[in-house]
C-alpha cells in the first residue's frame, strides 16, 4: 500500500489543502491520503488554533476524493512532532510505503521543524506548489540542505517506496485560498 501523509493544523481547512492532497495523490499514484490534523502545532499560539472537533471536521468536509482519510492519530498517540509520527506510523505498519506530503508554504519553514533532517531521512518527502511561495521554497534550508536528493516531477510515480532522503517538488495549477488569510477575514468580519 502506497500512503500520503499529509499533516497540518488545517485551522481551517480550506480547497487550497483539498488541491495539495488530490495532486500528490494523482501524482504520487497513492491508495490513501491521511490528513493528519494536528492537536496543536509547536510554532503556533494555541489561542489562534480552533479546537480539534472543529478543524477535523473542516477537514473531513473537503477530503472527499477517493483514498482520502481524516485522522486524529496524533492525538491518539500523544505525539506533538511530525517526527514522532512519521516513526510510530512506520513501526505500526511496516509494509506501508509512505510519503510525507506538504505544501510549498510549508517546505519554505521546513527548516524550523523539530527533527526536519531526521524527517528526510526517514520518509520520502512531496512538496506541492503553491501560490507566492514557490520560488521562495525552493531555496529554503531544507530545499538547498537535501539538494542532491531532489527527484525530477517525472520520477513522482517512483517515490512511494523510494530510499529516503528523497525529494520532489510537484508543479502544477495554482489554489490561492490559504488559511491565514481566511482566518483575517473572518476576523475583519467579526470587528
Amino acid at each position: 500500500m502506497r500512503v500520503g501523509l499529509y499533516g497540518g493544523s488545517f485551522n481551517p481547512a480550506h480547497e487550497g489543502h483539498a488541491h495539495v492532497a488530490e495532486t500528490a495523490r494523482r501524482r504520487l499514484r497513492l491508495d490513501r491520503v491521511i490528513w493528519l490534523v494536528s492537536p496543536q502545532n509547536p510554532l503556533k499560539t494555541a489561542h489562534e488554533t480552533a479546537d480539534l472537533k472543529h478543524r477535523m471536521a473542516g477537514a473531513r468536509a473537503l477530503a472527499k476524493g477517493p483514498g482520502m482519510i481524516v485522522s486524529d492519530v496524533e492525538t491518539r498517540l500523544g505525539s506533538a512532532y511530525t517526527i514522532d509520527t512519521v516513526r510510530a506510523l512506520q513501526q505500526r505498519f511496516p509494509r506501508v510505503k509512505f510519503v510525507w506530503i506538504m505544501g510549498a508554504d510549508s517546505l519554505a519553514s521546513f527548516h524550523r521543524w523539530r527533527g526536519w533532517t531526521q524527517i528526510m531521512r526517514e520518509v520520502p518527502v512531496a512538496v506541492v506548489s503553491r501560490p507566492w511561495i514557490s520560488l521562495r521554497s525552493r531555496f529554503s534550508p531544507a530545499a538547498l540542505r537535501f539538494a542532491r536528493f531532489r527527484r525530477r516531477s517525472t520520477q513522482a510515480p517512483t517515490l512511494p517506496g523510494t530510499q529516503p532522503p528523497a525529494w520532489v517538488f510537484l508543479f502544477g495549477r495554482f489554489n490561492f485560498q490559504s488559511s491565514t488569510a481566511l482566518r483575517e477575514r473572518l476576523k475583519r468580519l467579526r470587528a
